[in-house]
């Protein structure tokens, strides 16, 4: 019973059904539309036929009146004038007075055929009435025998066209009847036969349109998360079922991306907390099993909560970010000016800079203004900055740029450290990354790989694009453009506000 419901239900079968109802409407309405034809040329090619039997009738009857005496009623004699020698004449006129009624104007008898006694005579009230109207009356009649006949009547003068006469020819239509009958059950034999073969016809084409769309299903299925690798090849068709296989396909790319970041975060975070719950563990166990005095126990202490400060770090790092990305991180825009809040954070940045030591220099043009969330853009020009530099050198030059371009606002961090390597740019921005530690570089205390991370989401969420420029051993650019609110840019040249530390 499921089987048999699943098979109703199923997609081929509503296909199948759909194309046979329509195929059953088309021939239903072919055939009613060809016996209508048929029909109407039947009974046109009756009435010509009729119409020149009347006309035929016309010249061979002639009615003649009979001399009477005193004040009798006049009386008339019909007679068939015709060369019976001849025998088409005399066919011709047989036909005619086959099925043949003759009255006068009260509708008085005067000749009737044998047939047309038996499909009925009509009523002298009718025969006056067809007279008074002066066209030719077609009629319809049957036979005790079920056998049609057309009749044409109208009305005939004697010879002095003096009284009016009322004349019926008629001929039988059982042969066009036959003719229909064997049509309509012809057909009728025939739909049905031809119903059959189309639904299985039918069944066939949309069981094969269907086979991709079936592959698609069963490739589906064979997904799971270690087989993402699964592409259905298309059949260069480049139909709708072509574009189905090709959507389908870029959704498992973009599937098999998501889990592919999904595995790597999962070991990047694994790995992020196993390092310092471990170095936790093992000063513990130290101080345990080592520690005598109170300084030895004051110093693994210290040093647990060193780790467990790092810990909170990655956690509460790793809880924004994905509420930023999840976007249940909503930005707080007001319309600021940039340049003093880059101002601020590069003097909050003097004096790690003059630890490094490295010079830190800005280039800031005024009047600045955009939208923005000022506690995001102090977030991402201080991890900027943070990397810059952490990774520059001693000696070397981090310098930051403010502009206005005619639509937006240019925000550049370039420093002169060891730079990053070709092939590992397109990944910075992706979490827990960390390019390895260059021989020209100093080495520098590890970060999270979370900072740039922020960046790019901090960029996208305000409506702009961060851009990477590097080259091995010569330093690095990062360039942040964001939208500006001002239809153009400032007049003003750009003030210089450097500061040069040793």
């Amino acid at each position: 019973m499921r089987t048999r419901r699943h098979l109703t239900r199923g997609l081929r079968f509503r296909l199948t059904a759909s194309y046979a109802l329509l195929f059953a409407l088309l021939m239903v309405g072919v055939a009613a539309l060809f016996r209508e034809r048929l029909v109407y040329t039947f009974n046109s090619e009756a009435h010509d036929i009729l119409e020149q039997e009347w006309a035929a009738m016309k010249g061979y009857l002639r009615i003649e009146r009979i001399p009477t005496r005193g004040h009798a009623l006049p009386s008339w004699r019909p007679t068939w004038e015709y060369d019976k020698n001849d025998p088409d004449e005399d066919f011709a006129v047989e036909r005619l007075r086959r099925v043949y009624l003759l009255t006068d104007a009260k509708g008085t008898v005067m000749e009737v055929s044998t047939i047309y006694q038996s499909i009925g005579i009509e009523p002298p009230r009718e025969i006056e009435s067809d007279i008074k109207i002066g066209k030719p009356v077609w009629k319809l009649r049957s036979s005790p025998h079920g056998i049609p006949y057309l009749i044409r009547a109208g009305v005939v003068y004697d010879e002095k066209h003096q009284s009016p006469f009322w004349v019926a020819v008629g001929r039988p239509m059982d042969e066009s009847d036959k003719i229909l009958k064997r049509y309509t059950w012809m057909y009728a034999g025939v739909i049905p036969f031809s119903l059959l073969c189309g639904c299985l016809l039918g069944w066939f084409l949309s069981g094969r349109a269907l086979m991709p769309v079936i592959e698609v299903a069963q490739a589906a299925q064979r997904i799971s998360g270690s087989n993402l690798s699964l592409r259905i090849p298309t059949r260069a068709a480049g139909d709708e079922l072509d574009y189905l296989v090709l959507t389908f396909n870029r959704m498992i790319e973009r599937l098999e991306s998501s889990f592919q970041q999904i595995r790597q975060f999962s070991t990047d975070v694994s790995h992020e907390l196993r390092t310092p719950i471990t170095a936790i563990r093992g000063q513990l166990e130290v101080a345990l099993f080592t520690a005598k005095t109170g300084d030895q126990y004051r110093d693994a202490i210290l040093n647990c909560l060193q780790d467990v400060e790092r810990l909170s770090q990655i956690v509460r790092a790793l809880l924004l970010l994905s509420q930023a990305e999840s976007g249940q991180l909503a930005l707080q825009k007001t319309r600021l000016d940039l340049s003093g809040v880059v101002h601020d954070i590069v003097e909050q940045f003097q004096i790690p800079a003059e630890g490094a030591p490295v010079e830190l220099s800005a280039d800031l043009a005024p009047d600045c203004l955009a939208e923005v969330d000022r506690v995001q853009i102090e977030r991402m020009l201080s991890n900027l900055l943070s990397n810059a530099i952490k990774f520059t050198p001693a000696g070397g030059r981090v310098h930051v740029t403010l502009r206005h371009l005619p639509e937006a606002i240019e925000l550049a961090v370039q420093d002169t450290g060891c730079g990053i390597p070709e092939e590992h740019i397109p990944h910075i921005f992706e979490r827990f990354y960390r390019v390895p530690t260059q021989t020209t570089c100093a080495n520098p205390e590890p970060g999270l790989g979370l900072g740039l991370s922020f960046v790019a989401w901090i960029a996208k969420a305000h409506g702009g694009a961060v851009r990477v420029e590097s080259k091995l051993g010569s330093g690095t650019r990062f360039t942040v453009t964001l939208p500006s609110s001002l239809a153009g840019p400032s007049p003003v040249e750009p003030v210089s506000s450097t500061v040069a530390l040793g």
